[in-house]
């Protein structure tokens, strides 16, 4: 029985470093993109080049209907839903202490995307993963990837750190709905180093943001893709009992500053 997963923005970065991730432990792959078709049909053939199935679905998982469009698909490939990473998310780059930097339309296009999107694709899949669960007690899984800024409250944005906030306690919430039938959890990386980033904050302080983690950071690292995907695929690949979790996946930024001892 090979399992099946739907990955949310998952054309570049982190997302597609999840489905290339899953690919290599043999999960059939959903990937989704929105805007970035060539970018996804690029992370389309190193999936399939695991030697899995994929699909490649265009849908804005701020629109419910899309959303269900995108689980539809799924299940008319290959009959089940096993797993879903809601790793599709949006920010405005603020300038800091300029609160009229972010309009309400913005305000309100960060939330749809991040917190309503992740609540819709869950909806969306529920169904199916309940069926299997009652039918089959096989249980579901659903990782949100959310931002170390919704922990500290410090990121690109007021809204952005708002709605990852908002995402990590819905992660509590769902994870108490959802059971037994499916484990929720999500992951929170640190700065993950990639086009997103840099295009958001400009080559000079994309860099500086970057030394400044490999000096300040207790492992002394800027964070990868991988490294948050590798977190997303334990939780949903995992046959542990854990539920409800949410992981900082930072180098460690949220302790702050650690000195190396005896240097």
């Amino acid at each position: 029985m090979t399992k099946v997963a739907i990955v949310t923005g998952s054309a570049t970065g982190l997302g597609a470093a999840c489905a290339i991730e899953l690919a290599d432990r043999g999960w059939n792959i959903t990937i989704n993109y929105s805007k970035s078709k060539k970018d996804a049909e690029e992370t389309f053939e190193k999936v399939k080049a695991k030697g899995v199935d994929a699909i490649l679905v265009q849908a804005n998982v701020g629109q419910d209907a899309d959303c269900r469009k995108l689980a539809a698909a799924t299940l008319e490939k290959w009959g089940r839903i096993d797993g879903l990473i809601n790793n599709a998310a949006t920010t405005k780059f603020q300038k800091e202490g300029d609160l009229e930097d972010v309009t309400p339309e913005d305000f309100e296009c960060i939330m749809r995307i991040n917190v309503a999107g992740p609540y819709m694709m869950t909806r969306a899949v529920w169904p199916t993963m309940r069926k299997q669960w009652e039918e089959r007690e096989e249980r579901g899984s659903i990782v949100n990837i959310s931002s170390i800024g919704g922990a500290t409250g410090n990121g690109s944005s007021i809204p952005y750190v708002a709605s990852k906030g908002g995402l990590n306690t819905m992660t509590l919430a769902l994870a108490r709905w959802l059971g037994p039938a499916v484990r929720v959890n999500t992951v929170c990386p640190g700065i993950v180093q990639g086009r997103w980033l840099l295009n958001g904050m400009g080559e000079t302080e994309y860099e500086k943001l970057k030394e400044k983690m490999t000096q300040n950071t207790p492992l002394r690292l800027a964070g990868t893709a991988e490294q948050s995907a590798e977190a997303a695929v334990f939780f949903l690949t995992s046959a542990s009992g854990v539920t409800g979790e949410i992981l900082l996946v930072d180098a460690g930024s949220h302790l702050g500053y650690v000195p190396l001892k005896g240097r």
